[in-house]
């Protein structure tokens, strides 16, 4: 691009107070706004679309910076780059930056908590992104994404996942701050890194072990004629279908006894979202017995260490899933099947045994579904919902000489383990 003779003097800059543009040649103007401020800005085509780009304001920027700072842009265009790309490409700050920033962003709202943001902290940290964390967020591309991909992809598949996931995210943040160009994301899976990195086997999300739906009957029948906080907690968790963070966290205050629902609060989700849960008649069962035994003043359904008055008060706490697991080691079926497992077995018995929607089971699992989610998330999935873990509550009731038998085995198993 030639070079103009100069039309602006600094003179003229000084007292100019005439709103508009002031051409000084060669794409740089000087910019007057109404109220008399005054910017500079450079201007240039490119692929047939006008650009325009801020140079600072006058007088921080003098008609000599402004005239070296175009002719520097006029020196990028020659080379075939583009002078708004490379100012931004400057400024931008190095990955480990960004990464902090998204994560000092509670706008966001991406962790649940402290726990989890730390989560976040420590997998977009040195122990897997360490080649990209000195790298300009806008410099980073497939190849770099790979190369903090490829160590774990195979042999650590969830964890590479979420790395994946999580990289995809900053960069998405880092391209709406202005730091990247806007584009395909280089960490994106779908028409991306789908086409480059390895086929692995299926994320098996840690191989829970879980009963068979058969067999529940026969242990449910077991945890009925079970003494004890842990029973009642791990049966209430079966019929419900819910974590084990959940369950034991479960405080009165999100029990609607009319309604017969269990609203369990966003930051108790995994999803991060609230979850309403319709209460069977027998749920409703536990829970009216768990109510008649509740110490004054301790909020949690199913409660851990008592208050000690001699010692002073102790903070009150809800038993722990660790209770749980040892009454599954004291049943002689740890095993067989892990707490988090009896979401297998209803997922598996509402599959295979009834004829509920696939997105109703997929939704009383509080499981996040791309394009149904919404709906069944709705007043009237409770009502679906509500069928469904109704016929689940009567099937686990079931009462058949099979079960008794088992049941009665299963129980003197329990005894035998049981101190006198």
């Amino acid at each position: 691009m030639a070079r103009n003779t100069n039309k602006l003097s600094a003179t003229g800059v000084k007292y100019e107070t005439r709103s508009g543009r002031h051409g000084d040649g060669a794409g740089l103007y000087l910019q007057v706004s109404e109220s008399g401020s005054r910017s500079w800005i450079f201007m240039w085509k490119d692929g047939g679309k006008r650009t325009v780009m801020g140079l600072g304001a006058y007088p921080t920027v003098s008609l000599a910076d402004a005239r070296d700072k175009a002719t520097e842009c006029r020196q990028q265009i020659a080379r075939g780059l583009n002078p708004l790309a490379e100012s931004r490409r400057e400024a931008a700050p190095t990955f480990a930056v960004v990464v902090d920033r998204y994560l000092d962003d509670d706008r966001l709202a991406a962790w649940r908590n402290d726990k989890h943001k730390a989560q976040w902290k420590m997998t977009l940290g040195k122990a897997y992104c360490a080649a990209i964390l000195d790298t300009k967020v806008d410099e980073i591309g497939t190849a770099e994404v790979v190369k903090v991909l490829k160590p774990v992809w195979q042999t650590k598949a969830e964890t590479a996942s979420r790395i994946r996931g999580r990289i995809e995210r900053v960069l998405a943040f880092a391209e709406a701050k202005g730091w990247r160009q806007e584009g395909k994301n280089p960490a994106q899976w779908k028409n991306g890194l789908d086409a480059i990195l390895p086929q692995r086997k299926k994320l098996t999300r840690g191989h829970h072990r879980a009963m068979t739906h058969a067999g529940l009957p026969a242990f449910v029948e077991t945890l009925k004629a079970s003494v004890g906080v842990a029973p009642r907690a791990l049966e209430f968790l079966i019929l419900t279908a819910a974590r084990s963070g959940e369950a034991v966290g479960a405080r009165w205050g999100e029990i609607d006894f009319e309604g017969k629902v269990w609203t369990i609060p966003a930051e108790r989700m995994k999803a991060g979202r609230e979850h309403s849960v319709p209460l069977s008649p027998r749920a409703m069962e536990i829970l009216a017995l768990m109510a008649s035994t509740r110490e004054q003043g301790n909020d949690f359904v199913f409660p851990g260490q008592r208050r000690k008055k001699a010692a002073g008060e102790k903070p009150l706490k809800p038993i722990s899933a660790a209770s749980m697991e040892m009454l599954l080691r004291r049943l002689e079926i740890k095993n067989v099947a892990t707490i988090h497992g009896f979401r297998s077995s209803f997922r598996d018995w509402a599959g295979d045994e009834t004829h509920f929607p696939r997105e109703i089971a997929e939704a009383a699992l509080a499981h996040t579904l791309q394009g149904v989610e919404a709906a069944y998330r709705r007043g009237t999935a409770l009502g679906k919902r509500r069928k469904l873990m109704e016929a689940w509550a009567n099937y686990l009731n079931s009462d058949t000489t099979k079960v008794v038998k088992i049941a009665e085995h299963m129980r003197r198993v329990m005894d035998a383990h049981t101190p006198a």
